[in-house]
């Protein structure tokens, strides 16, 4: 049976097309945006002379953009996504990425390979929407464990400024000129936004329900708390930090216990469909007889839903509550 290269391009498009999606943003962006760059962006775009109130209200509606774009029936897949990754694309302009994508696919396909153009058009259709989404989940996964990582560094850091006699407000400015991003962004917006007037507890709020982090959640009913009942506010910070260092070691431990389930369920899930999709484009002809077959539809979609269900299953057994 003779290997297709059509394989190897099929792989090499779809790989194209993250590159290429990282590649417009950053030219678009700059490096700025870029979450290894170790100059937060807030602070770049200050140095550059723009004027805080404008630094606040760019960095806000990127922030908030993808929310009012849930109602998009395509895009609603990658609302929640985009939310957490803080895309500086709007929704309108990683719709186009898409479109732009797949037809890019759909013409290297047509000249690549020997497939026809309906086969060309679901394979680009899918490269491009599929490429853009694992770009953007990448993205967010990335930048929500950063957060993770940096936020009980930020936390102590906030605590050392609150014994030393600062205020919260400048605790918060203080993290967001000395950590690094995300957070340090994150966290200038905040301390922008009660220099402005907004009621502190409500931003840190605000950010925990738009990156769904608990332990953000935490922080901000700390905070929330103490502006209502008073204490010391630095102790409960600095028993939060523990806290969340404890918590993050034990996802940590959690993770690599039931990494090796996870990993089972989508080998398990994806080696019969790559299989199919080998043979298949090995010998074309292999399953030509089994095609019509009165059972084969029913066949393909009991097996579909079979293979769905052990993603479903292998999810439910690793999705450990801490």
């Amino acid at each position: 049976m003779p290997f297709s290269p059509e394989l190897i391009i099929y792989g090499m498009i779809f790989i194209g097309v993250v590159v290429l999606v990282e590649g417009v943003y950053l030219t678009v962006f700059g490096r700025s945006i870029s979450l290894s760059n170790r100059v937060n962006r807030r602070l770049e775009m200050l140095d550059k002379g723009t004027r805080r109130e404008e630094v606040l209200e760019q960095l806000r509606k990127e922030m908030r953009q993808h929310t009012k774009a849930r109602s998009i029936p395509l895009y609603s897949l990658l609302t929640s996504r985009a939310q957490k990754a803080a895309i500086a694309f709007t929704p309108k302009q990683l719709m186009m990425m898409m479109a732009g994508v797949s037809v890019l696919s759909f013409l290297a396909l047509t000249v690549g390979t020997g497939s026809g153009p309906i086969m060309n058009a679901v394979i680009g259709v899918i490269a491009g929407v599929g490429g853009v989404y694992f770009w953007v989940s990448h993205k967010a996964n990335k930048r929500l464990s950063m957060i993770e990582e940096q936020l009980p560094d930020a936390i102590e850091l906030m605590v050392r400024s609150l014994k030393v006699g600062h205020p919260f407000t400048s605790a918060l400015g203080i993290v967001a000129k000395e950590v690094e991003d995300p957070l340090a962004t994150e966290f200038g917006v905040i301390s922008d936004e009660a220099a402005y007037g907004r009621d502190v507890g409500e931003a840190l709020k605000d950010m925990a329900e738009r990156l769904d982090m608990q332990d953000l959640r935490f922080l901000a009913v700390a905070v929330t708390i103490q502006q209502q009942s008073g204490g010391n506010l630095a102790e409960i910070l600095a028993g939060l930090s523990k806290v969340i260092r404890a918590r993050f070691r034990l996802f940590r431990r959690v993770k690599a216990i039931t990494a090796e389930a996870k990993w089972s369920g989508k080998f398990l899930s994806g080696f019969p469909v790559a299989c199919l999709i080998f043979i298949n484009l090995s010998d074309p002809h292999y399953y030509d007889e089994a095609m019509t077959h009165e059972w084969f539809i029913p066949a393909c979609i009991i097996v579909a839903l079979f293979l769905a269900g052990n993603l479903f299953v292998m999810r439910i057994l690793t999705d450990i509550k801490v």
